[in-house]
């Protein structure tokens, strides 16, 4: 039995982490192949319009205002909902997401990673402009962290109104 349940996890951390890597790859291991070639077209489209490829090389090699400058925010504040709800969609289809609320995270990572990138043309932290790639990522865990708390209120606030 412990095998049984070791290779669901395992499976649910694959669909994750293939999604993660690139949306779309989690729905085709998945067998949901119109949902994964569907993803991997809005991934192509919204990274090639936002010029995200373009904010992430100039990023890593510390060229922000050049990264800020070559970023079309009107396309990639998509890539946020569409990355997470890949995630989302990917770990559920293989069977996780089971308890209720699970989707919080995921949904308020998606939120919070989108503001970092509104504020990431001008919030500066310690005086470092960190722009569109850092500062959404360094939202991700207020999401992920907000996302879990109100999970468990939900969760709380149900338990509570059923017993």
């Amino acid at each position: 039995m412990q095998t049984t349940n070791s290779n669901a996890q395992s499976k649910k951390l694959e669909m994750l982490l293939w999604s993660i890597a690139f949306p779309g790859f989690g729905q085709l291991l998945n067998s949901r192949y119109f949902k994964g070639i569907l993803f991997i077209a809005l991934e192509f489209v919204t990274n090639c319009f936002g010029h995200f490829n373009t904010v992430i090389v100039l990023s890593y090699n510390g060229k922000i205002q050049e990264a800020v400058a070559q970023t079309n925010y009107q396309w990639l504040m998509f890539y946020p909902c569409l990355y997470f709800f890949a995630m989302w969609d990917a770990y559920r289809d293989a069977g996780g997401g089971e308890k209720p609320y699970s989707f919080m995270p995921f949904a308020f990572s998606a939120y919070f990673v989108t503001l970092g990138l509104i504020f990431s043309a001008q919030l500066k932290l310690f005086g470092v402009l960190l722009g569109p790639m850092w500062l959404p990522i360094l939202f991700l865990p207020f999401g992920l962290l907000v996302g879990f708390l109100i999970q468990f209120i939900l969760l709380k606030i149900d338990a509570k109104n059923s017993g």
